[in-house]
């Protein structure tokens, strides 16, 4: 058996006639593994599935008919979570930290109806909101 470098192949056969392709990253429940090892590929990933549930979500994430703590239950419950599926075994790096604290930003913002010239702090708007 060839040991799985990578290095010079593309495939690794198994036995059986059967062979498993060498690939970068993949996706295994749900969440995304890379070769090397860090978290970009995952977190790209979920950062994409949050903005796809907050798309999926939005007449009720910015009716003014909801009230603003319902509709942040709301965001917390189904996006956020599901943004956050699995990062506790993610080796997170700083900029993976800022890529998720941007999403989540612009998210809360689009959310609370505030455009970035009505100039409110993110910071304020997140702690007001809880």
């Amino acid at each position: 058996m060839i040991p799985v470098t990578g290095i010079g192949c593309t495939s690794v056969d198994i036995g059986d006639n059967t062979s498993l392709q060498l690939v970068d990253k993949f996706c295994y429940l749900d969440d995304m593994l890379s070769v090397d090892g860090d978290a970009d590929a995952a977190v790209e990933s979920r950062i994409r599935t949050g903005w796809n549930k907050f798309r999926q979500l939005i007449p009720l994430l910015t009716s003014r008919d909801i009230s603003l703590k319902v509709r942040v239950r709301l965001y917390s419950g189904c996006v956020r979570s599901s943004i956050l599926l699995g990062s506790e075994v993610w080796p997170v790096r700083k900029e993976n930290e800022v890529a998720l604290q941007q999403a989540e930003t612009r998210m809360v913002r689009w959310l609370c109806g505030v455009k970035p010239k009505d100039r409110i702090p993110s910071k304020g708007l997140k702690e007001s909101l809880g």
